[in-house]
């Protein structure tokens, strides 16, 4: 899986660029640049890009055109960057797509925050439509049923993928022997056969089985699933 972001930053000003290159990589994420629409289209052509702050006022193709050209293919989150505080401006660039918009006498400080709850928001979002439970080391692709672990994928039994579902949609929430017999055997059973599938599947997604990460004993009670 994919740990550092990067974020596309363009703008004709250089001084801005390498001002927003170091606040940006003090917080983590890689940096690309671009100095007017063409570099930038050539650099999101070649590269995954997570991000893009984006200034209006360039010359040749300006903001607004760029983002509408990308906007035909791409979903990237886009954060406007301009000298113009104009309603007019900020509507029209919500407008065509973009995600927020910034005005330069912002800090440096406030605008990787900008970025921060923009990504925030995008991930989010993604996720829901997806359907993918991430817990860092374990993520769930509910659409295919698929199961990474440290980003690889893992086999699993149905039924072994339906416990872990169940866990991972709701986390912290205690399950007892009694409720899992019943959703996934009909009752019939008893204690040994839930730990059992437990066992197998702490085998398949735990680093240490004997020493459980995410599916945890509650002690006469059953199992809960940390999240964290």
């Amino acid at each position: 899986m994919k740990d550092i972001q990067t974020i596309l930053v363009v703008d004709d000003d250089n001084s801005i660029v390498d001002l927003m290159r170091d606040f940006l990589e003090m917080e983590g994420f890689q940096v690309a640049t671009a100095n007017d629409a063409q570099q930038a289209l050539k650099v999101i052509e070649n590269q995954t890009i997570d991000a893009m702050i984006l200034d209006i006022m360039m010359p040749g193709q300006n903001g607004f055109e760029l983002c509408r050209q990308i906007r035909l293919e791409n979903n990237v989150p886009i954060l406007f960057l301009s000298a113009r505080s104009d309603d007019v401006d900020k509507i029209r660039g919500l407008a065509l797509g973009g995600d927020d918009y910034i005005v330069k006498t912002a800090s440096p400080g406030e605008i990787v925050a900008r970025v921060k709850a923009v990504l925030r928001r995008f991930n989010s979002q993604m996720a829901a439509k997806f359907k993918i439970l991430d817990y860092g080391r374990l993520t769930l692709d509910l659409s295919t049923r698929e199961v990474l672990v440290d980003g690889r994928p893992i086999s699993l039994t149905p039924k072994e993928y339906d416990l872990l579902q169940l866990f991972a949609e709701h986390p912290k929430f205690v399950f007892s022997y009694e409720q899992l017999l019943e959703k996934f055997w009909e009752g019939v059973g008893d204690k040994h056969t839930v730990r059992v599938h437990l066992s197998r599947l702490r085998e398949k997604i735990e680093p240490n089985p004997n020493e459980p990460h995410f599916i945890v004993n509650v002690w006469g009670v059953g199992y809960r699933f940390k999240g964290e």
